[in-house]
């Protein structure tokens, strides 16, 4: 029933369609600049009932309008017109995205009461670490820290709008296809700001075989053969992408990266605000984003500690937006999930311990991978660790300040250190393709930068006299860790011992270097 789903916490299946079918009774509009509110929900309420709404500013005042039915949609884009052709010659493509002005602005009062925007960017760190300075614990703080940069209730619809939009296309060729978003639009960790990554995805098969049983025969749709699934994505992809170049109103930079490892198009999303990446259906990575759904909606210390220190490795340069040999968001937070599963006693459950809990229809075999954990949360014993998350950040330094990389590597489906299977010099394994390394790109300056912050953050939190520094006004806590350590000190030499002397020179280099850029970069991002 949906009074029972609405008190339990839902599972990501019932999160995804609910928000899907949500975005496609959802539309767009661009608004006057001097826009009575009132006026606006009135209009549009003949055409159905506004379900919700909400404005924010993009280039301007955008709302985004859901209706309670789909039908309203119809009904007000048979009473909206085409642009005028009088400068410019316009693709005739109808979407959902409409621009409102008024007729006759002059006689229309501004409304006393002004409108209320949602942000849908995060506060820069300088301005974080004011508010962290006000907090009473390190907890606090990193709640603080937490509520500033998830994902709003408003930016998720917008997430969703856009793939809905984007599925408007795909459609047209491919008319029970679906586009959702994977990574971290859903899984729980997604930051304001981020790109949305999102996917195509075809009839769903299972649907398809029970259709087949009836009947005396064997019947199959006609559909070009190709010599891989490779190139039909690549192809797939290459039309999708031409379509939204050539008549997607507001989608602009349109790239099409049709030979890497996972083929893609880039492009930017101007009427939401989005940089998006769209690919075609790849399983192992929603459960991935299922995964970490599951580990995010346990416990509310795990998404407090891993945005913590996403913003920690962000400010000292230890993770960058580019790609390179840099740890990435991924990997940091599959680290904080390892140290989580090793705390005793653990505050979440390993990947295998998932795996047990498992019924039928939580079975996946992708690729030959078993992919199978379980779906329903309640199936979750809840933890009986009651650590607080000033003990978690401190132990959380202290526990990789002091990890033998060498000689182990991290594996999440077992929850515990196993020998590195080769000699990359971070080994996380990738939970569900059992042979792959996820932090494969890291490289030994970057590790051994990464073990230094870490003994700097753990010294730092020790050594601390909070009420000092209280008095004295000085940042303390989780707000002293986001001001980049300034040149490495003696201090920060000493720590350094027994990390070999090859790569000190190139940390060192990197850590001046990255000083100046990682507070530009954490203020700019």
């Amino acid at each position: 029933t949906d009074a029972e789903v609405s008190t339990r916490k839902k599972t990501f299946a019932e999160v995804q369609t609910e928000r899907l079918d949500q975005a496609e009774r959802t539309v767009l509009i661009k608004c006057p600049s001097k826009l009575n509110e009132k006026k606006l929900l009135q209009y549009l309420s003949s055409h159905g009932n506004v379900k919700s709404h909400f404005f924010f500013e993009n280039r301007g005042i955008s709302a985004l309008i859901e209706f309670s039915e789909k039908s309203s949609i119809a009904s007000l884009q048979d009473a909206i017109g085409i642009p005028s052709a009088s400068e410019h010659h316009v693709v005739p493509f109808k979407s959902r995205l409409f621009t409102f002005t008024l007729k006759n602005p002059v006689s229309q009062h501004v409304e006393d009461t002004p409108l209320h925007l949602s942000p849908q960017c995060h506060i820069p760190v300088k301005n974080l670490i004011e508010k962290l300075c006000l907090a009473d614990s390190i907890s606090s703080q990193m709640y603080i820290l937490l509520d500033e940069y998830q994902l709003t209730e408003e930016n998720i619809r917008l997430r969703f709008l856009a793939c809905s939009l984007v599925r408007d296309f795909a459609r047209a060729y491919f008319p029970d296809s679906t586009v959702k978003p994977f990574g971290s639009s859903v899984n729980t960790f997604g930051k304001l700001g981020s790109d949305v990554d999102m996917f195509l995805d075809f009839c769903d098969a299972g649907k398809c075989a029970t259709k087949m049983k009836k009947g005396p025969f064997e019947m199959e749709y006609q559909m070009k053969r190709l010599p891989s699934e490779r190139l039909a994505t690549q192809r797939i992809l290459s039309v999708i992408g031409d379509c939204l170049d050539n008549f997607g109103p507001g989608c602009a930079n349109v790239q099409k990266i049709l030979h890497a490892r996972c083929p893609l198009v880039k492009f930017s999303h101007q009427p939401t605000g989005f940089q998006c990446d769209l690919s075609v259906s790849n399983s192992i990575a929603i459960r991935s984003s299922e995964l970490l759904y599951i580990y995010g909606c346990l416990d509310s210390r795990v998404r407090a500690l891993v945005f913590t220190i996403r913003c920690w490795a962000r400010v000292h340069g230890l993770t960058n937006s580019a790609p390179g040999t840099w740890i990435t968001n991924f990997s940091l937070t599959m680290m904080v999930m390892f140290f989580l599963q090793r705390r005793s006693p653990p505050i979440i459950p390993t990947l295998d311990q998932l795996k047990e809990l498992a019924d039928e229809k939580d079975k996946h075999i992708i690729g030959g991978y078993d992919c199978s954990f379980v779906s329903d949360l309640r199936k979750i014993k809840p933890t009986k660790n009651t650590e607080t998350l000033d003990v978690l950040l401190a132990e959380f330094f202290e526990f990789f300040g002091n990890f033998d990389f060498r000689k182990n590597s991290l594996n999440l489906r077992k929850g515990k250190e196993v020998n590195k299977p080769e000699s990359s010099p971070l080994y996380i394994w990738n939970p569900f393709e059992q042979d792959l390394n996820i932090s494969k790109n890291v490289n030994q300056p970057q590790l051994e930068k990464f073990i230094a912050m870490a003994r700097e953050s753990a010294w730092i939190l020790q050594k601390e006299d909070k009420t000092q520094q209280m008095i004295n006004k000085e940042p303390w806590g989780l707000a002293a860790l986001l001001i980049p350590f300034g040149k490495t000190s003696s201090k920060m030499r000493n720590r350094m011992k027994g990390i070999g002397s090859e790569t000190i020179k190139s940390l060192l280099d990197s850590l001046k270097l990255n000083n100046a850029n990682s507070q530009q970069k954490a203020v700019g991002k």
